[in-house]
């Protein structure tokens, strides 16, 4: 049986303090399920450049928080913390407070990184991606043993920790997301997450066509199949979420695939049929996600910021079922 349909909203930057906290309440006031951050944290210059990524002017945690103050409802999380970003310890509690303020509403997002330019650019080593990995399995293992209230316990090989308990605590930990498009990381996410977020494979450390191509359908279905295979039995259980990085509501859909397709190098019809991509007029994007739940299974879908309002119609007709 499939899982009911939800959505969220990500959002990089915002233009005041003002906007930011409305975005957060109109997210909320339309039916989105949650309200997401990402992590990153260089500006304009040519090292964000070379990762052909957008800005993002605000930090996570703070925004995270004003968000939740500003909200009664709606889940906060981040898609998802770039874990060599952080101090893990220090993210522990962050997110637990996060989680305590906002009364519960914490979705707990975990990633291993991949911006080179960006780790580059900061001066924090990039180490291998099977490294990196387990760094953010570790990290997970810490934030379990946080929000247990008990004494913590962890000598990994990249965290040693121990001698105190975590706090605050809850004792209920959040949902874990766990995101990434390649297989070692989809395996772990899915025996150690509630959702999956399957992302490109973005191996390449940076946004272009080499990734873009990863999600294809083709791709798409692949990936599931690793997911599959880490999550065994428990994969019933859980939710698969997808970012709709490419949303265009237009009654002009083969022109825009046609231009994403030259962008890409794909065809017009892998771009039409692309998981990450959702063009065209309403009532076909409503289609294609029904659709879609049923060969991949997602339910879980995430919208950019800028799109709320033309997506506001497919979240009213599809939440809750």
């Amino acid at each position: 049986m499939s899982h009911k349909f939800r959505f969220g909203l990500q959002s990089y930057s915002s233009d005041s303090p003002e906007a930011w906290r409305e975005l957060a309440k109109k997210a909320e006031q339309l039916g989105f399920s949650s309200f997401h951050m990402a992590d990153h944290y260089i500006g304009d210059g040519p090292s964000l450049q070379a990762a052909n990524h957008p800005v993002q002017n605000l930090a996570s945690i703070p925004a995270m928080m004003v968000a939740a103050e500003a909200t009664d409802s709606i889940r906060i999380g981040c898609r998802v913390f770039c874990c060599d970003y952080h101090q893990p310890v220090v993210l522990a509690k962050e997110v637990a407070t996060i989680d305590w303020f906002s009364e519960g509403r914490l979705e707990l997002g975990l990633g291993a990184g991949w911006v080179r330019s960006e780790y580059e650019a900061m001066g924090i080593p990039m180490l291998s991606p099977g490294k990196r990995i387990d760094k953010m399995v570790e990290t997970l293992d810490l934030i379990r043993q946080h929000y247990s209230g008990e004494q913590i316990e962890l000598q990994g090989e990249h965290l040693q920790i121990s001698g105190f308990s975590g706090v605050p605590s809850t004792h209920s930990v959040p949902p874990v997301m766990i995101g990434g498009g390649a297989k070692r990381v989809l395996g772990i996410a899915g025996r150690e997450a509630d959702i999956v977020s399957i992302n490109f494979n973005n191996s390449a450390g940076k946004i272009g066509p080499e990734g873009v191509g990863s999600g294809t359908s083709a791709g798409t279905l692949q990936k599931i199949e690793w997911i599959k295979d880490g999550a065994g039995e428990r994969f019933k259980d859980i939710e698969i979420e997808i970012a709709a990085y490419f949303t265009v509501v237009t009654d002009h859909a083969d022109a825009v695939a046609n231009d994403f397709a030259k962008l890409f190098g794909l065809t017009p019809e892998e771009i039409l049929n692309h998981p990450h991509c959702l063009i065209g007029p309403v009532e076909q994007i409503i289609e294609s996600l029904q659709k879609r739940r049923e060969e991949f299974g997602i339910n879980y879908v995430t919208f950019s910021g800028p799109v709320i309002d033309e997506v506001a119609p497919i979240v009213e007709a599809l939440s809750g079922s």
